[in-house]
């Protein structure tokens, strides 16, 4: 079955991940399939140094997909750790480089998390998401701040943004989804036009879920002998949150606009502990406050300067309680607060030449107070700098170049200084065939999470600094009845002092440590299509797939000197397919079938029997239809997950749900 599944892969090739249908804020549907789509499809491969991996629009919201972190693991190269459930801490590693080398930007600005230094994706609903972005290396646009340049890879979270006709002044959505595990998670939105120039966007959810789903327990000792099977019910993953946003969008001249968005996310959750020794339940909570405020201005200046400045204050705060006696207790409060500023400049010296110059400073405070010890409280601050330069060269169809490089200061050490090279060539401007590369280093300090927080933290921790290669080969074909996009990469990372984290019994508490050298070598492959068919069917596809070894070559008298590092697959891979039909009047029907797979890994630093953890991979699958009433939309969604019951587990001793069921309604004017 697993070579079944390679050779299918492999022989598929595949590549570049913008899908050729629309975003479909557009209120007419049919647009989704005009041959304009087709020409944004085309166009993304001369206007890109480096081509994104993007999910958007339709496409995004018909994926079995219920948060961020769901979506993303249907792009190639990217390893997402799940401790199961819907109220599970969900985090993403591009590249076997680590969490803390990719960078998440909501709406342009980078988020931070007080938890453990990284972002939880599975906070962040789609139901809001208008764009999902990924880069490797940096953002294609040397227009950016200058943070932007400090990452080996960025993920661009960007909300759906008000479209108004000329008669229209208020647009109401509504939304229901329950499911398995008692899911109950209503949504509603808010646009409305203000002025011409100005409109307001309100957004707000509730997820409820008990976490509670039976999974099987099988362990098999190396003699071949059965340790453990049994059937149980998991427990302590429930979770209840609360997310509200709001926003103003203003647009004026041709040239300028500033917006404004707050972000408010309140949580309660079990932490589902790992299951070993027969321990079915663990007594850990976790209460989670994320807020923050943020607003971003633009303008142009005599058709050739371009002015962008950043600002955003956040306040998050974690409360961690543990009262299982089998485990060390624990009840402390920690209180991350930051402000960030941000002004970058661009400059068109000649249409063919852009240069960029961006400064940006961080204040960052951690309070950790602990509850046990009569509310002894312990405070630590950060100030951090950011200095970039950058250029641009575009000559004519053929080759684009860009060049950048950046200074980082964190506190008093020394600062540093990290360059990046990328150019895009293209040696037939009449085929839209490009060859892509770029060659940068990033460099990050450890965070207060990883330095700091109780039983995690190692105040000894080295800063890390990685070393990326990429060369990309990628190929698009544009016809009225078909568009497919094609590409494949080799990457070389070599990261020295990496910094890993690996769960030490208990969710919340990690242990950190450095790797002196990890050598990083990787295949990515990536194709999608969408095949225009008679009576109006539309058939899609998205293929990926990535072979990486990521060994630690730090010391030869190591035993796990040459060994995979914790939770790197070797193969992994995942497969779209879609067919929509859509009526002349404009109702929309459609059939999405995925397929993911992650293949074998280890769950320490030692390749041996003992820490081998089993390859998995699932089936989803979704029916969903829409139709319009004069100016109201419905729609209704049904989806399959792990549709034949896989038993499996994306970290070790850590089960993931079984098969199970999602039903959406929605209604929008």
């Amino acid at each position: 079955m697993t070579k079944r599944i390679f050779l299918i892969l492999i022989v598929a090739l595949c590549a570049h991940s913008v899908f050729a249908d629309s975003e479909a804020e557009v209120d007419s549907l049919y647009s989704r399939f005009q041959i304009e789509e087709v020409e944004v499809t085309a166009r993304a491969l001369s206007k890109d140094v480096i081509v994104p991996q993007t999910l958007k629009g339709a496409e995004l919201q018909r994926l079995n997909a219920l948060s961020v972190a769901d979506a993303l693991r249907y792009f190639s190269g990217v390893q997402l750790k799940d401790y199961g459930g819907v109220g599970g801490i969900k985090t993403i590693n591009v590249r076997s480089m680590g969490s803390q080398h990719t960078a998440v930007y909501y709406n342009g600005v980078q988020l931070g998390n007080a938890q453990n230094g990284q972002v939880d994706l599975g906070r962040f609903s789609l139901d809001n998401m208008e764009e999902i972005q990924l880069f490797n290396g940096q953002k294609s646009d040397i227009f950016q701040s200058a943070r932007e340049f400090g990452s080996a890879g960025n993920v661009y979270l960007t909300t759906r943004k008000p479209y108004f006709k000329p008669d229209e002044k208020v647009h109401v959505r509504g939304q229901m989804r329950f499911g398995s595990f008692a899911l109950a998670n209503p949504n509603i939105g808010v646009d409305v036009k203000l002025t011409d120039a100005l409109s307001l966007t309100l957004d707000a959810e509730y997820v409820y879920s008990d976490g509670k789903y039976p999974f099987r327990y099988r362990r098999v000792l190396p003699t071949g002998e059965t340790a453990y099977d049994t059937i149980a019910i998991r427990q302590n993953g429930d979770v209840n949150a609360v997310r509200a946003e709001v926003g103003f969008h203003h647009y004026y001249r041709t040239t300028g606009f500033w917006r404004v968005h707050a972000y408010n996310y309140y949580s309660e959750r079990g932490v589902p502990g790992a299951i070993v020794n027969n321990v079915w339940r663990n007594g850990e909570r976790l209460w989670d406050r994320n807020s923050f405020v943020q607003a971003q201005w633009q303008d142009e200046w005599f058709g050739r300067w371009s002015t962008r400045l950043l600002a955003k204050y956040a306040n998050d705060y974690t409360h961690y309680k543990n009262y299982d006696e089998r485990l060390l207790p624990s009840n402390n409060e920690y209180t991350q607060q930051e402000v960030y500023l941000s002004l970058a400049n661009k400059v068109q010296v000649f249409n063919w030449w852009d240069l960029s110059l961006a400064y940006d400073y961080q204040y960052n405070t951690l309070d950790r107070t602990n509850l046990l010890l009569n509310d002894s409280k312990e405070h630590f601050l950060r100030h951090s700098h950011w200095l970039s330069a950058a250029t641009a060269f575009n000559i004519k169809e053929y080759l684009r170049m860009q060049a950048s490089v950046l200074m980082t200061a964190v506190d008093r050490n020394m600062p540093r200084v990290t360059p990046g090279v990328f150019f895009s060539l293209r040696p037939y401007p009449a085929i839209d065939l490009s060859i892509n590369a770029f060659y940068k280093q990033s460099y990050r300090y450890p965070t207060f999470n990883d330095l700091y927080y109780t039983d995690l933290g190692n105040a000894s921790l080295r800063p890390e600094l990685a070393r990326q290669h990429s060369v990309e080969l990628a190929y698009c074909v544009c016809h009225k009845w078909l568009t497919a996009n094609i590409s494949a990469s080799y990457y070389y990372n070599r990261v020295t002092d990496k910094i890993i984290a690996y769960p030490k019994g208990q969710q919340f508490r990690w242990t950190m440590l450095n790797l002196g050298t990890v050598k990083i070598n990787g295949v990515d492959a990536k194709a999608d299509m969408s095949l225009f068919l008679p009576l109006r069917f539309v058939l899609r596809g998205r293929l990926n797939y990535t072979y990486q070894t990521a060994i630690d070559m730090t010391n030869p008298n190591d035993t796990y000197y040459g060994h995979q590092i914790p939770y790197i697959p070797w193969h992994s891979g995942s497969v779209v397919v879609e067919l929509d039909w859509q009526s002349k009047r404009g109702d929309h029907y459609g059939l999405n079938y995925s397929f993911i797979y992650v293949g074998e890994r280890y769950s320490q630093q030692e390749n041996i029997v003992y820490n081998y953890v089993q390859p998995w991979y699932t089936h989803d699958l979704s029916l969903y239809g829409e139709w319009g009433i004069k100016r109201w939309w419905l729609k209704a969604n049904l989806e399959i997950n792990n549709l034949l019951g896989q038993d499996y587990e994306v970290i070790q001793n850590y089960p993931m749900p079984k098969q199970n069921v999602r039903c959406t309604v929605a209604v929008r004017y």
